[in-house]
């Protein structure tokens, strides 16, 4: 702070030194003008850098405004104050915890200096003559420390000569010229002068010399060793700094080399009979999540908090762990479930618990953010169940930190710039269009960037506008969009059936123009997909360029970057891209991140989210993340879409299956939401079990297919007899499945999926050829007719007309050779969601085909897909209420 020339050579003195041994040094200047305010937030800044690994303050603070500084060096973070200054390192040095803190540079230079005259400083008897926080009185504790007698005297010290001529070693930092007359010494006693005084010499260009505390003429024949000055102290202090600085870096590595985790686990409370999914969650106390992140290595400006339990992930700790190895990777899914779901996400979390809690290893769970429209409809809250928990299961399933909202106003962006644009070149001229298109300011016209972006798209390479000839004009202004095929609808993370199909445009405004359109739930956005398919700030935006929203009438793709909105779209999402961090009821770390349809989209969580955690966890740890729906629909497109673009490779597949659904695949009742199941599936029942493990059967033979070893978690419930699970786990065995075990973590948490813990350790460590099922270059059939014919056992694909004109068209625009992501039932291997089991021989109608060319995938429509749910009679909301007193959330599930 300020410009004093005895800072300023200091500072230099310092810089130099570091340059020649390798440290990056940088010289923060602040004007003499600089606040305390100005000063503190220059350190707050330099305490959260983690490239920054030590720094010091030049005292004294020249301002010409009142700097208190003692808590300007008190706000120096200390681990990383060098200078050793702050109360908590001299707190530490007067305690005697020598290993835990930073020395002030000047003792720590005169110790060194002792220790190389080759004299034991232990029973030695000190003298240190100055008690100033900066020498004095750390050299005090550091004698002290290294066992010598010590002795502080000072101005007040009457018997000063006499406590001098007792010194074996004696230190001097007075402040005093040559206040320490040779005949007071002891004889071959060490004499450490820091003093810097300066005295008149006539001799001297300057008229002056700069002497020490100590007489030095005549103390130098009764010292054994004696530093001059200068040239004694004053260097070793330089070099104590580099040395302090170099251990800070040192520390910083080993406190957060990545995949060294210390992390405290929160201990469960059992009980019997198992409460409500939020009565568990409200019981738990979550650990703050700024400590979360440290505990699994993030650095604090890294994360950003919202609240005291959930936070952003900066995409930057992904590029400072690039280099790092990855963790092993798990993807669990399930067999076909009952519309009651067979509990994924509870073994997912159960998975976590056990190996982090319990077995101690690095673990994440990456899961997928759930729609609200579920948690009010008929699903309730998707966090887990039991004791198995992401929590605040309240936060998790609610707002989040807006990511789903961040979603819903970036599509209806690209909605209304559609029909906008449509309007307004139904209603104007090339001219009048071209003329608001590239508006002139300030008498000057400029195209942006997305505009010439589109320009090199029509082959037009200009950038004046006045330079475009009428054609060119025609050809930018004009999309000449083909209403009738837009494939972009408005969303609403909310379950309404009456918008399924409504009718645009009904104002008197907008002219008689009118169209049927249709509002989608938000989860089923495009913009959801890519956002789960991205691996940047950059490729999402990109991505969001591609989006085909309609075709021209000349059947040309029309994209978001046709309409102008790709920055804006990456505006709105770039908090959005950032995974969410949560955690378990037991403390071990959860991404949140991303939460696209199992159906018309892959239905997974985000591949950044993964290839964060994977990084984090390091090369002996675990990342668990789920695959919605059964195997035959996430677990394919997680393997042929999502680790297509990610360029991961898993190592084990957990296939969840439950007592309950294979009793329906083997011939039970119909199960149905929000009504009591029927006895078969309450009393034991082999026969059935038996019968519908061909559907566990045939998912394990899917798993298999792509080269994963597969271990089956039987997710027990309380009606399952032992019988029936043992049979289960001896058909799963039989079926080829790595390994299966009974679980019981929904009443036990980790504990009641150790058995899982540890078959998913041995299977991780068993060989893994992965592989994807198909070329994506073979032709959009056959691609089509590999899935249905090997993952779900059809004989054939029928293409209705739709569909086929559908695969001339986005084969003839490019987009053949995209991954295929079949929309389909979730409730049967076919398209018939009343054929349970294993059905084969049946061919699969294909009524359509979609793009969703930014995400990077067609989407054959196999039978009606409802991408908008509808209220029940009783919907969830009825038993959701917000207590006014304690503002706590209630009967979310």
């Amino acid at each position: 702070v300020g410009n004093r020339d005895d800072s300023n050579l200091y500072i230099n003195m310092k810089l130099k030194a570091a340059a020649e041994i390798g440290i990056s040094a940088n010289h923060i200047k602040l004007p003499n003008t600089a606040t305390e305010a100005d000063v503190l937030k220059c350190i707050a800044s330099l305490n959260a850098d983690p490239a920054v690994h030590g720094f010091i303050v030049q005292l004294p603070l020249d301002s010409d405004k009142p700097i208190n500084t003692e808590k300007i060096t008190n706000a120096v973070a200390p681990e990383k104050d060098v200078d050793g200054l702050s109360s908590i390192n001299a707190g530490k040095l007067s305690r005697g915890d020598l290993g835990d803190c930073f020395i002030p540079c000047t003792p720590k230079g005169c110790m060194e200096l002792i220790r190389q005259t080759g004299v034991q400083v232990a029973g030695k008897r000190a003298v240190v003559i100055g008690r100033s926080k900066i020498v004095g009185a750390p050299m005090h504790d550091l004698l002290l420390w290294n066992n010598a007698t010590v002795t502080t005297c000072h101005s007040k010290t009457s018997t000063l000569a006499e406590e001098v001529g007792k010194a074996d070693i004696l230190v001097v930092a007075a402040g005093r010229a040559e206040m320490v007359k040779g005949e007071w010494i002891k004889p071959g006693a060490i004499v450490i002068d820091c003093g810097i005084n300066h005295v008149p010499d006539s001799t001297k260009p300057s008229g002056k010399r700069v002497v020490g505390d100590v007489a030095y003429s005549s103390a130098k024949e009764k010292a054994s060793f004696i530093t001059p000055v200068p040239g004694g102290v004053g260097p070793m202090t330089v070099a104590m700094l580099m040395q302090s600085t170099v251990e800070s870096a040192q520390r910083f590595l080993e406190k957060f080399q990545p995949g060294k985790w210390t992390i405290q686990y929160n201990q469960l409370t059992l009980k019997m009979p198992v409460p409500s999914d939020i009565e568990i969650s409200k019981s738990c106390v979550p650990k703050p999540i700024d400590q979360v992140a440290k505990e699994v290595g993030l650095f604090p400006d890294e994360v950003e908090l919202y609240g005291q339990t959930k936070a952003k992930v900066q995409l930057t700790a992904l590029k400072r762990l690039q280099n790092q190895p990855d963790g092993k990777y798990v993807v669990v899914t399930g067999i076909t479930p009952t519309p009651l779901g067979e509990g994924k996400s509870t073994t997912t979390v159960g998975l976590v618990q056990a190996l982090g809690a319990h077995l101690h290893q690095n673990v994440f769970a990456c899961v997928r953010q759930p729609s609200q429209g579920p948690t009010f409809g008929i699903k309730g809250g998707a966090a887990g169940g039991g004791y198995c928990q992401v929590v605040p299961m309240e936060e998790f399933n609610l707002h989040l930190t807006g990511d789903i909202h961040a979603i819903t106003a970036a599509n209806n962006l690209v909605a209304a710039a559609i029909d906008a644009r449509i309007f307004h070149e139904l209603t104007q001229s090339d001219q009048a269009l071209y003329n608001r298109l590239v508006p002139s300011v300030n008498g000057v016209r400029k195209f942006s960037d997305i505009q010439i972006r589109r320009l090199q798209k029509l082959g037009i390479n200009k950038t004046d506008p006045m330079a475009l000839t009428k054609e060119e004009v025609n050809a930018f202004v004009r999309l000449d969009i083909d209403p009738g095929t837009i494939t972009w609808q408005r969303v609403l993370d909310t379950n309404d059936r009456f918008l399924r199909k409504i009718t645009i445009g009904q104002s008197v405004t907008e002219k008689g123009f009118t169209r049927t359109a249709q509002f989608d739930i938000t989860v089923s956005s495009e913009i959801m997909a890519v956002l789960a398919l991205a691996d940047g700030l950059d490729d999402m935006k990109k991505r969001f360029g591609r989006m085909v929203v309609a075709s021209s009438k000349k059947g040309q793709p029309v994209t978001a970057d046709d309409l102008g909105v790709t920055g804006a779209l990456a505006v709105l999402m770039k908090d959005a891209v950032k995974p969410n961090l949560m955690q378990t009821l037991e403390g071990t770390p959860v991404f949140v991140h991303a939460g696209p349809f199992a159906n018309i989209a892959h239905g997974n969580s985000s591949v950044l989210a993964d290839k964060i955690a994977l990084k984090l966890v390091g090369k002996d740890g675990f990342v668990v993340t789920e695959a919605g729906f059964g195997a035959d629909i996430g677990m394919e497109k997680f393997f042929n879409i999502k680790c297509r673009y990610s360029g991961l490779r898993p190592h084990v597949v957990v296939l969840v299956a439950t007592v309950r659904a294979l009793k329906m695949h083997g011939g039970g009742p119909a199960v149905t939401a929000g009504v009591p199941l029927p006895k078969e599936y309450t009393e034991e029942n082999l026969q059935l079990v038996a019968k519908g493990c061909s559907n566990l059967k045939k998912q394990i033979q899917n798993a298999q297919m792509f080269g994963v070893p597969v271990v089956v978690a039987v997710n027990a419930f309380k009606t399952d007899t032992k019988a029936e699970l043992a049979l289960v786990v001896q058909h799963a065995k039989e079926a080829g499945a790595f390994d299966a075990v009974e679980c019981t973590h929904w009443a036990e948490g980790g504990k009641g999926a150790l058995a899982l813990a540890r078959a998913v350790q041995r299977a991780s460590q068993a060989p893994s050829n992965f592989r994807f099922l198909y070329n994506v270059e073979l032709p959009v059939v056959d691609k089509i007719r590999l899935i249905a014919q090997q993952v779900y056992g059809a004989r054939d694909i029928e293409l209705l007309p739709e569909a086929q004109e559908k695969v001339a068209l986005y084969t003839k625009q490019g987009f053949g050779n995209l991954p295929i992501c079949m929309a389909k039932t979730h409730l049967s291997l076919s398209h018939d969601p009343e054929q349970k089991g294993a059905p084969t021989g049946f061919v699969l109608p294909i009524r359509d085909i979609r793009a969703s060319v930014g995400a990077g995938f067609l989407y054959p429509l196999v039978g009606t897909m409802s991408t908008m749910p509808g209220l029940p009679t009783r919907p969830c909301f009825y038993d959701i209420d917000l207590d006014p007193v304690s503002g706590e959330v209630n009967g979310l599930f």
